[in-house]
């Protein structure tokens, strides 16, 4: 019986330190009939390109001592960085998936000495070769203070760090450890802080009460930020040509960079909360903005189509009483016309009220794809430039974001099935359901819509080794992708603020001296 006890310990050892392996909850328990038996023992799942707990100590203790100016361990970590990059891109080619990728936010403390390289060594430790960091959220970029042209506050305001560019740097520490440094940038959120600025609160979407998100009942537990514990939200007319030129500024001084890749998220409407959630009623969407509403009328094709979309926008619906009244007034035009319409749905009907269900159903697809329309064409401010530049873009959506529900539709008019097949497309399947069918079935809802050139990238949330928020652990999730859809080569994780919650916290609140 000792002797198969200690065979026992001497397996558990090997396969503890077997390099790429994740082994949790394993027990040894003697049952009462003296049978040795191994109890508790969730399933050996693996994970590839995790360096083993020796490697990683030596690195950190490099890290340090090069901190303090020891030239030779300075020397001895450049090397071993170099050495672990060499063997995660090794590792990556033969390991699903093929891109590993970790969401990031960066903090001011962040430009202490040291802070990035841990940070960097530590997303290499757990095997990613990709990191998508923050650049644009909740009124902040990351550029430096001497050489920001937005009009948006750096997220370092550090005296004497005016030149400090987090972004360069991380860009440049995560190439020099094999990583893929990706910017992520809200797109149609600019931030409270924005909408708050007198000369910007003309840029905001609208809806038909007046209303824009931050005055709208707002429901953010249907939102991401959830996730992140944020709000702060304003949300613009992508119509605006002052947001477009702001947006431009922002993407131009991000490539300029030359990050490996551009993700835009947020390319969608606010989703309002009780029942605005489902935009059932013209008034419900975000198409009010005086920019929006001088494009949407110059949609129509006469007097009659102008005169129609104005009442349908102005009360939200047409009578048959509308229709005469129009019709006398330009007795010298035929049907209404609009971009879109097909006057012979109506040609051959005499009376208004014959005419006026069809009319007001084709108002009321005029005005929801006229709101699709500027999601489209603001997420094309973003990706032309960085297409230009020969950088990847991409573009982050939630799969339930475009949903029809019974006569409406889900207030954020998110149209991720019409992005760009030319793009990277990002579903966050952040669903819970305690289990991965929730998750399967968000995949394969976006694999039924995608051309079969469009590169899918998922993203999951959760962590490693144990569920949370009712979602199974990473490896679970992982699991399930590759099997559903083995064509998946790059995965993204959310967050590494979850992975590692005691080291944000440190970063997030530390005093800056």
């Amino acid at each position: 019986m000792l002797n198969r006890l200690l065979q026992l310990r001497q397996t558990f050892i090997a396969v503890r330190q077997h390099q790429g392996y994740f082994y949790r909850n394993l027990a040894i328990a003697i049952l009462t009939n003296g049978i040795v038996s191994v109890v508790g023992v969730e399933q050996a799942i693996a994970v590839p390109c995790q360096l083993p707990a020796a490697a990683i100590q030596q690195k950190e203790n490099l890290r340090q001592a090069a901190i303090r100016g020891n030239r030779t361990a300075q020397n001895r970590y450049r090397e071993l960085l170099s050495q672990h990059a060499r063997q995660l891109t090794a590792c990556r080619q033969r390991n699903w998936p093929r891109n590993q990728a970790i969401w990031l936010r960066l903090y001011p403390c962040d430009i202490r000495p040291g802070s990035l390289e841990r940070i960097m060594d530590r997303i290499v430790n757990k095997g990613y070769n990709q990191v998508y960091v923050e650049v644009f959220a909740d009124s902040k970029v990351l550029l430096p203070q001497a050489d920001n042209p937005t009009p948006w506050q750096s997220v370092v305001k550090v005296q004497g760090a005016q030149r400090v560019d987090l972004l360069a740097q991380a860009i440049q520490k995560g190439r020099q450890r094999g990583l893929k440094v990706y910017a992520w940038l809200y797109t149609m959120n600019f931030g409270s802080a924005y909408a708050q600025r007198p000369d910007r609160r003309g840029t905001l979407a609208r809806n038909g009460f007046g209303h824009d998100n931050l005055s709208a009942l707002y429901d953010v537990a249907v939102d991401e930020d959830l996730l992140r514990r944020e709000n702060g939200k304003a949300f613009i007319d992508p119509y605006s040509p002052q947001a477009r030129q702001d947006y431009q500024k922002l993407v131009q001084a991000v490539i300029k960079r030359r990050p490996d890749g551009v993700l835009f998220d947020y390319v969608r409407y606010p989703r309002s909360g009780g029942g605005a959630s489902v935009a059932a009623r013209v008034q419900d969407l975000w198409i009010y903005g005086d920019a929006s509403l001088r494009t949407l009328y110059r949609r129509s094709f006469n007097n009659k189509g102008l005169a129609l979309i104005y009442q349908f926008l102005s009360q939200g619906y047409i009578t048959a009483g509308d229709i005469a009244e129009i019709d006398a007034l330009n007795p010298e035009e035929g049907e209404p016309l609009w971009q879109g319409r097909n006057p012979n749905t109506t040609k051959y009907l005499t009376l208004p009220q014959q005419r006026q269900p069809i009319l007001q159903q084709q108002l009321w697809l005029l005005t929801v794809t006229h709101a699709v329309q500027g999601i489209l064409e603001f997420l094309q401010v973003g990706i032309r430039p960085v297409q230009q530049q020969r950088i990847r873009a991409g573009a982050v959506f939630f799969p339930s974001g475009n949903r029809a529900v019974g006569q409406g539709y889900d207030s954020r008019i998110q149209p991720w099935d019409q992005f760009p097949s030319n793009i990277e497309w990002h579903p966050m399947l952040y669903k819970a359901c305690r289990n991965t069918s929730c998750i399967v079935g968000e995949m394969r809802e976006v694999l039924s819509f995608a051309q079969r050139r469009t590169e899918i990238k998922p993203a999951l949330a959760g962590v490693w080794g144990k569920s949370i928020s009712n979602r199974p652990s990473l490896e679970a999730q992982m699991q399930a992708i590759r099997q559903f859809a083995p064509r998946i080569t790059t995965v993204s994780h959310f967050a590494f603020s979850w992975q590692e919650p005691g080291l944000d916290r440190e970063r997030k609140f530390c005093q800056m001296r």
